[in-house]
């Protein structure tokens, strides 16, 4: 009898241990995993929403880059992380696009990982050398369709976001343009500034010192406002091709079985981060739109944006390299 009310009373205690945990919460350093390098736009977006996300959390931010294979190497990472709260990842539209690109993935997008936060978007711009005798998205069209297969552009690689804004905006405007594939995005600038290639969709960050240095010339940008950080450059709507929608989307995730109250926490603490009135001006300024849409908010993004990809790469027929 002693040693069944022993029993009784540790089993007693059992929910509130876990709710004094969950309490607690949190009460360690928050891993935050980008799964691309240093410099590159997720990168900046986080350590931009550092400050006001680690006094919102109330603990240390620990940003842990980790790169390869398109986003998937850290992705796999916080998939396979504890779900305690402690792990999240923070990545691009490279999540809806990789399910369609990849025959197979280390990791269930739809089973491993919970969608915590939708923390910003932000158009890509569409680039052209100098050189090239076009000021306009309709001058390009025209252009284009007088000489079908003449005008190249360049990608950050075959599946890339680049890629794909390129082979959406040829089936929205009825064009053929030949793609010329990079091992990265940097190296695709490059060749497309010395005027080797004439056209590439960028990120506005990576693109407004050339455009500023009148070294590319805009001809548009995604989204459905014009970007604060290129005022002067048009949408594609305003252009005549609403449908070239490829603008980039960030957010975050946590391991599935986190629990929810540390969702909520988490979201919170994101939401805090890009809503800061001081870190959205800065956010703006480097081509950023800040949402801080709730787990809800970004699971209904994903939804989207992948079914919106998965066309675009199966009537592509994107191959990666």
């Amino acid at each position: 009898m002693i040693r069944r009310r022993h029993l009784l009373a540790a089993a007693g205690a059992l929910p509130v241990a876990g709710r004094a945990r969950a309490q607690s919460y949190p009460d360690r350093p928050l891993r935050i995993v980008v799964p691309f390098g240093p410099g590159g736009g997720t990168d900046n977006l986080v350590r931009v929403i550092e400050a006001p996300m680690r006094a919102a959390f109330g603990q240390t931010l620990v940003i842990e880059n980790r790169a390869g294979a398109g986003g998937t190497i850290g992705t796999e990472i916080v998939a396979r992380a504890a779900p305690d709260g402690y792990t999240v990842l923070v990545t691009d539209s490279s999540y809806a696009i990789n399910p369609s690109l990849f025959p197979s993935l280390p990791f269930d997008p739809a089973k491993d990982l919970v969608p915590v936060s939708l923390l910003a978007t932000g158009p890509v711009i569409l680039l052209a050398h100098p050189s090239l005798p076009v000021n306009t998205v309709q001058e390009l069209v025209a252009l284009a369709k007088a000489q079908p297969g003449a005008l190249n552009y360049a990608s950050g690689g075959n599946g890339a976001s680049t890629h794909l804004a390129g082979e959406l905006l040829k089936m929205v405007a009825g064009i053929d343009l030949v793609h010329v594939p990079y091992r990265g995005t940097g190296p695709a600038t490059t060749d497309v500034v010395a005027g080797h290639v004439k056209l590439m969709f960028n990120g506005i960050s990576a693109a407004r010192p050339h455009v500023d240095a009148g070294r590319l010339k805009p001809l548009a940008v995604t989204g459905d406002k014009r970007a604060a950080a290129l005022p002067n450059v048009p949408t594609f709507a305003e252009s005549g091709l609403a449908g070239v929608a490829a603008s980039t989307f960030w957010g975050a995730l946590a391991p599935a079985g986190t629990p929810q109250a540390a969702i909520a926490k988490l979201s919170e603490s994101f939401r805090a981060g890009v809503t800061a009135p001081a870190v959205q001006e800065r956010l703006r300024s480097l081509g950023f739109e800040p949402i801080g849409g709730d787990a809800a908010a970004y699971a209904a993004n994903l939804r989207t944006e992948t079914a919106k990809w998965a066309e675009v790469v199966r009537r592509a027929n994107v191959k990666l390299d």
